[in-house]
Parts: structure tokens; C-alpha cells; sequence
């Protein structure tokens, strides 16, 4: 069995992916939002952290995150989002996709991909960077032409406080870092 490693730093901000369960589309539905708003607010009331930058698309989100000083249990959170959204949701949701026997085994549902990819943000030119991969994220994927056109996504509040212009990465590819995983 493999062995897991996640960075631990406390107080580190941290750059995350988590995907559907095969990818099924439904982050977007308004069951979907309305189910990972709650568990995001839920769960932070007892294990804070600031959300930096943010954008959901169908079969998965990314997200920067900055952890209280002296914490470093990122995968408390996520465990508690995915375990809320699946509790108080999962039936609302009404998705129709079977499930493995390991995952029967481990009573895993079928709303989430077992595991979360997360990076350790190194310095401020890493959180710009990454702050661009997830706002430009929703062209990436052809969703829309302008990531200002995408409604589910920190970039409106960036653009409100003045840290992108107006017009940021629409009429072409934004220059983005080459070194960011893309999923």
C-alpha cells in the first residue's frame, strides 16, 4: 500500500485539486454549490482556514488555502468537506454511478476521488502563479472565453480589489507558469 506523504507546515498555504467521483459533473448544479458552500462553512468554524482563491468547475475544484498558525491538518478538512457534502447532500445530488468493492469495503460514496492533490505554495511568485492557473482554469478547460465570463470563481472578487485589471486573461492565453499541474 503505498505510503502518502503530505507536506506539514503549519500556518502554509496550500494549493489544492479534488475531483469527482469519475468525474461526474454535478459540482456545478445548485445542489452541488449549495452543498460544498455549507460544508466550507461548516467545517471551517471548527478547523479555520482563509480560502485565498477559488473556482469550481463541474467535475472539480481548485483552491488556495492558508492554515491558521500552528496548524498543519489540511486532510482534517478536506476529510470533513467531502464527509459533510456526502451526508447532508449525497442523496440530493442523486447521482447514479456504482461503486467499486473497495470502495463499498471502505463505505466510500460515490461523490469524491478518494484522495486530494495538494502543493505546498513556496513564495509569493508561487501563489501568483497558481492564483492565475485557477482563475484561467475555466478557458483551459473551454468553459468560456474569458475567465471573467466563468461565475463560479475568486476572479471577480480579484478584479473588485484592483489585483487583476478588468480585461485579465481574456482575448487570448494568459501567460501561465509551465511548472503547474494541470488536471
Amino acid at each position: 500500500m503505498p505510503n502518502y506523504r503530505r507536506s506539514n507546515i503549519p500556518g502554509g498555504t496550500y494549493f489544492i485539486t479534488q475531483v469527482t467521483y469519475q468525474r461526474q459533473p454535478w459540482l456545478c448544479s445548485d445542489a452541488g454549490r449549495t452543498a460544498l458552500r455549507a460544508a466550507l462553512q461548516h467545517v471551517r468554524q471548527n478547523y479555520p482556514f482563509s480560502i485565498d482563491a477559488f473556482v469550481l468547475l463541474p467535475d472539480h475544484f481548485h483552491s488556495l488555502w492558508t492554515l491558521p498558525a500552528g496548524d498543519s491538518n489540511l486532510s482534517i478538512r478536506m476529510l470533513l468537506i467531502k464527509r459533510f457534502v456526502t451526508k447532508y447532500y449525497g442523496h440530493e445530488l442523486g447521482l447514479d454511478v456504482g461503486i467499486s468493492r473497495s470502495r463499498e469495503k471502505r463505505k466510500e460514496g460515490n461523490l469524491w476521488q478518494r484522495r486530494f492533490w495538494e502543493h505546498l505554495i513556496r513564495d509569493e511568485v508561487d501563489f501568483a502563479n497558481h492564483c492565475d492557473y485557477i482563475h484561467y482554469n475555466p478557458v483551459r478547460h473551454n468553459f468560456c472565453e474569458s475567465p471573467q465570463q466563468w461565475a463560479f470563481s475568486s476572479i471577480h472578487r480579484f478584479i473588485q480589489q484592483k489585483i487583476y485589471p478588468l480585461d485579465w486573461g481574456g482575448g487570448g492565453e494568459a501567460q501561465l507558469s509551465s511548472n503547474i499541474w494541470d488536471v
